[in-house]
């Protein structure tokens, strides 16, 4: 793992198409503005962790339930 320190304005880059840069700095928070190809996905990983979760729970659902619509 790399662990940079950036102040407001400065950037630093992933790859040659990809650009993180520091918009704003709060007490407990950072604002970042990511600028990247439309074709590379970016999501929280709070949000990411949370789907992965749900799908793990919809795949362990009862399956009783698809026997009785068959009928």
């Amino acid at each position: 793992m790399l662990v940079i320190s950036r102040k407001k304005g400065e950037s630093l880059l992933i790859g040659d198409d990809i650009e993180i840069t520091v918009v704003k700095l709060d007490d407990n928070s950072v604002k970042l503005s990511i600028s990247a190809p439309k074709s590379v996905t970016i999501l929280r990983k709070e949000l990411y962790k949370e789907v992965g979760q749900e799908n793990k729970n919809s795949v362990a659902s009862d399956i009783s339930v698809l026997k009785n619509i068959k009928k």
